[in-house]
């Protein structure tokens, strides 16, 4: 799906799908860099980081494993509920592995900073976060990201795993929502 297939719902598109692509190949060359002759296991977080793990790992030329894990903070509002859940929990064990959470989105920082107490306490050899967006102007709680895509203003955006309701995940590029579609 393209922005034009949903121009009506949105009101601007902050990235194209060529950006996000560019900027994933950069981010994909910086981690072969810093972790060269090292096996790293990529932690998605599901749903909205499907396409940025999908994309990163290729974009990467090492070897990596993945795997995944479901948390929820949202249910089907447009702010963060504070509240986190697991949903679904890792297979892989973390003892002594070089692990990188892989996010869609940080906002708050609360669901991200509850994730991050819980993997350290399963003894990784190291624990560092990539995501594909960040809204610093919306951090309640800081949250160390060594690897970010786009800082992003504080207002609700959908496309490339980032969604409202359960719809535009599948939009290519990145926008602002439309207030029409969810008040």
């Amino acid at each position: 799906m393209d922005a034009a297939d949903v121009s009506q719902d949105l009101e601007r598109v902050l990235f194209t799908s060529d950006q996000i692509q560019a900027r994933i190949a950069e981010v994909a060359a910086q981690i072969d860099k810093d972790y060269a002759g090292r096996e790293v296991l990529l932690v998605g977080v599901l749903n909205g980081a499907v396409m940025v793990m999908s994309d990163l790992q290729r974009a990467m030329h090492s070897h990596v494993e993945m795997d995944w894990m479901a948390v929820s903070s949202y249910g089907a509002g447009t702010q963060s509920s504070g509240v986190v859940r697991i949903l679904k929990d890792l297979n892989a064990e973390l003892k002594g592995r070089d692990v990188i959470v892989v996010e869609d989105i940080i906002d708050t920082g609360l669901t991200l900073s509850y994730l991050m107490k819980n993997l350290a306490s399963r003894g990784p050899a190291s624990l560092e976060i990539m995501t594909m967006f960040r809204k610093p102007d919306a951090a309640q709680m800081e949250v160390p990201v060594k690897y970010i895509g786009f800082d992003i203003p504080n207002e609700f955006v959908v496309g490339y795993g980032l969604d409202f309701a359960g719809r535009y995940r599948n939009l290519r590029d990145v926008g602002t929502l439309a207030k029409h579609v969810y008040s």
